[in-house]
């Protein structure tokens, strides 16, 4: 017996396809929504919004102050915080609305996405909208979206007690997780969109796939040096502090704890890596042109190498300049922009989804 492959009716077909486009239509709204909430908490960090909230209230936390006693037992909530009594101590009323208001719109952000996803996830479900293999990759989103709310407070909570800002560590875990949401929907969404090549060479597809663990590894070393601080100091390129490798990068003991607790060398180490992906993705292009010449896949490799080339001159731009909170959400936007590009070309090297209506049977 062997087997071969049933064709289900043209109008079933289109059908799927019809579900399928608008599934992927509203994964890219989420997408465009999860970018807003990056660049929103990349300026609740940048403008030091984040403690500005001391309170975790998922639900109440919905409606801001309404008149001036709710802003001012808000203020005084802060003011009980050691980033108030070291740093802000001079801060009036008007400036802390300011900060509030910022890690207000993060907040607000974050938990309208989660309705943004439930909703529609429901109606697509009821409606059998959905192809099997999407309802367990969904319901994941949905659960990494819950577990990043509980980082976010678990990543405030740092700064409540003993120090003026969040944890470097929890900052670049809340970061990191956020990235790995975008790569999950980009993917998903990606695999939904029909495709003119056919797949790439299995090498191919996992070189893609290296890419984009490789740019979630600099995004993570990012937040480290934002977390620190790192980038507001040895603010030259090529060289730091005067050397291609400077000293002292080993002061702290256990010599690992350098890592990610001594400024110099997290700067450092995300400056080497920087260098390592963009030569990895040349190689990568270099590679794809070989195992497929002309094809979409060869094109898509070389824009993802401009991209993190273009990357660099922006993360080089932010540290000559100290980080001005421009041109920093610039690189931080831009790095959003590599991650997806390389999730969806990784998702392009294996072709779209196959057809539910396209069964095997037996002849």
């Amino acid at each position: 017996m062997a087997a071969t492959t049933e064709i289900a009716p043209v109008a079933e077909q289109n059908r799927e396809l019809r579900n399928r486009a608008l599934v992927r239509g509203w994964l890219y709204v989420v997408l465009l929504v999860l970018f807003a909430i990056v660049m929103v908490g990349g300026a609740t960090r940048m403008t030091g919004s984040g403690l500005s909230i001391t309170e975790w209230k998922p639900i109440h936390g919905v409606v801001p102050p309404l008149n001036q006693a709710e802003w001012q037992e808000e203020f005084e909530k802060y003011q009980q915080i050691p980033q108030y009594q070291q740093i802000n101590k001079d801060m009036t009323l008007d400036e802390f609305k300011g900060i509030f208001w910022w890690e207000w719109a993060h907040r607000l952000l974050a938990r309208g996405v989660g309705f943004l996803v439930a909703i529609p996830l429901v109606f697509f479900w009821v409606t059998r909208r959905l192809e099997s293999r999407l309802k367990p990759r969904l319901i994941g989103l949905l659960v990494l979206g819950g577990l990043q709310g509980a980082i976010g407070w678990w990543m405030v909570a740092s700064g409540l007690s003993e120090r003026v800002s969040v944890s470097q560590y929890r900052l670049a875990t809340h970061l990191t997780l956020a990235c790995i949401i975008i790569t999950a929907v980009a993917y998903i969404a990606r695999g939904l969109a029909p495709y003119s090549d056919p797949p790439a060479q299995r090498s191919t597809q996992r070189f893609a796939g290296i890419m984009v663990l490789l740019i979630l590894v600099q995004i993570y070393l990012g937040a480290l040096v934002a977390g620190l601080h790192a980038g507001l100091t040895y603010n030259t390129w090529p060289l730091m502090d005067g050397a291609i490798i400077p000293d002292d990068l080993f002061l702290l003991d256990p010599a690992w704890l350098n890592l990610f607790e001594n400024p110099k060398t997290v700067q450092f180490v995300h400056r080497m890596f920087a260098y390592t992906v963009l030569i990895i993705a040349l190689w990568h292009a270099l590679s794809t042109v070989r195992s497929a010449p002309g094809s979409t896949h060869a094109r898509r490799a070389w824009v993802l190498f401009v991209l993190i080339v273009g990357q660099a001159a922006i993360g080089v731009a932010t540290l000559l300049l100290q980080a001005p909170i421009d041109v920093a959400l610039t690189h931080q936007a831009f790095a959003m922009v590599v991650l997806i590009f390389a999730t969806a070309h990784w998702r392009g090297t294996k072709g779209a989804y196959p057809l539910e209506t396209e069964v095997v049977v037996r002849s």
